[in-house]
C-alpha cells in the first residue's frame, strides 16, 4: 500500500474513532455523587465491597474507586476501612445518612425564594407541611451554605398584595369534602349583600387565584357551575351524601377565558392601547394565555385578549387611569365610560 492509501486509510479510522470529549461525556455519565450513594449503600449492607466488584458494578475503573473512597474519608468524613481478612471495605461506626448534595448560590436563592412563598398559604393546612419540610432540607445544610442562605434572607422579600385570611376550620371542610367527594352545605355571601344565603354543592376543584382562594362547585339547587370565593363561604358542613365529578369537568378550559377567576358563555375580542409610559411595563409580562401585543407608532401598544366576561378587565383598565384606552368591544368602552361620569359626579367640586 502506497503512503496516499495509508493515510486514507488513517484518516477513515480517525473518522470513526470517538473524539476526546465524547469520551470524557461517556466516562461522565454516572454523576460522581450518583456513584458515591450507590457505594455508600453497598457499605451500609455490610457486604464488603472491594475495589474490584465496584468497579465492575459501576462500570468504572479501579482508580476511580479509590478516589471515590478516599473522598468519603476526607470530605464526608466517614470511618471507612478495609478489613484485609474480608477483602472489602466496611463502616467502623454507624453511619447516620448520605448528606445533602452542596448547593449553588442561584439554587440557594431559588430555595429562600420558594420559603417566603410559603407565607402566602397562611390559614391553610399546607402551610404546616411546608414549613416542616422547608425545615427538613436546610438542617442537612453546611455551615458555608448555612451563612449564604441568611445572607441572601436579609436581601429577599417576598410581599403578596392584599393576601386573603382564611379561616382555617373552613379550608379543612372544603378540602374534605373535595378529596372524598361529599357533598357540601354552607353559607355564603355574595359581593354587595347584607346576608349569607345556604348553599348545597359538590366541590369539584380548588385554586388561589392572586392570593385568594376560589372553589369550582355543582351548585345543586341551581343546577349549574359556580365559582365561590373561600373568603365569603361562612358554617360549612360535610355531609355523608357522595357525588361523581364528571369526566367533562375542565378546571383550566374554565379559567381559560377569564381574566382571573370569572368566566362564562360569552366570547369578547378585547382591544385595549396602552401609551408609552404603560407599554414599558405592560411589554415585559405576561398578563393572558391569549394576549398578543404590537407596538404602535409613538412607542405605545395595542393588547389583544379573548375573554369571556368583563368585569375583571373592566377594574383592571381602571387601574392604570389614563395610560389605557378600551378599543373594542363597545360593551367595555360603555362600561369605562359609566364608571368615568359616575366618578366625575362624585369629585366634582374638588
Amino acid at each position: 500500500m502506497n503512503e496516499n492509501g495509508s493515510k486514507r486509510e488513517r484518516g477513515t479510522a480517525e473518522a470513526h474513532r470517538p473524539s476526546r470529549s465524547l469520551e470524557l461525556q461517556t466516562r461522565w455519565m454516572r454523576p460522581p455523587l450518583e456513584r458515591m450513594k450507590k457505594i455508600y449503600d453497598w457499605l451500609q449492607a455490610d457486604g464488603f465491597p472491594n475495589c474490584a466488584r465496584l468497579a465492575e458494578r459501576l462500570e468504572v475503573s479501579r482508580n476511580t474507586i479509590k478516589r471515590d473512597i478516599r473522598f468519603l474519608r476526607d470530605r464526608f468524613q466517614w470511618p471507612i476501612a478495609y478489613e484485609k481478612l474480608r477483602r472489602g471495605y466496611y463502616f467502623t461506626e454507624p453511619v447516620d445518612g448520605f448528606p445533602a448534595l452542596p448547593m449553588s448560590e442561584a439554587e440557594m436563592f431559588a430555595l429562600l425564594v420558594a420559603h417566603k412563598a410559603i407565607e402566602q398559604y397562611q390559614g391553610t393546612p399546607f402551610l404546616r407541611p411546608l414549613r416542616a419540610a422547608f425545615e427538613k432540607l436546610t438542617a442537612r445544610l453546611e455551615g458555608q451554605e448555612r451563612c449564604l442562605l441568611s445572607h441572601l434572607d436579609e436581601a429577599l422579600s417576598f410581599r403578596p398584595f392584599a393576601p386573603e385570611e382564611t379561616d382555617l376550620r373552613i379550608f379543612e371542610a372544603v378540602t374534605q369534602a373535595l378529596t372524598e367527594r361529599r357533598v357540601l352545605r354552607f353559607h355564603y355571601k355574595k359581593p354587595g349583600t347584607h346576608a349569607a344565603e345556604p348553599r348545597r354543592a359538590h366541590p369539584y376543584f380548588l385554586t388561589c387565584i392572586n392570593n385568594a382562594w376560589y372553589l369550582m362547585a355543582h351548585d345543586v339547587d341551581r343546577e349549574e357551575l359556580r365559582t365561590f370565593a373561600l373568603a365569603r363561604v361562612s358554617v360549612p358542613v360535610v355531609t355523608d351524601e357522595r357525588f361523581e365529578r364528571p369526566d367533562s369537568f375542565d378546571p383550566e378550559q374554565r379559567l381559560r377565558t377569564s381574566f382571573g377567576v370569572m368566566s362564562g358563555e360569552a366570547d369578547y375580542e378585547v382591544v385595549i392601547e396602552f401609551d408609552a409610559w404603560a407599554a414599558d411595563m405592560l411589554l415585559r409580562r405576561h398578563w393572558h394565555a391569549s394576549q398578543q401585543v404590537t407596538v404602535v407608532p409613538g412607542g405605545g401598544c395595542h393588547l389583544r385578549l379573548r375573554l369571556s366576561r368583563l368585569e375583571e378587565i373592566e377594574r383592571w383598565i381602571l387601574s392604570w387611569g389614563i395610560h389605557a384606552t378600551v378599543i373594542r368591544p363597545t360593551e367595555l368602552a360603555g362600561r369605562i365610560v359609566a364608571v368615568s361620569r359616575e366618578l366625575e359626579r362624585r369629585y366634582r367640586g374638588f
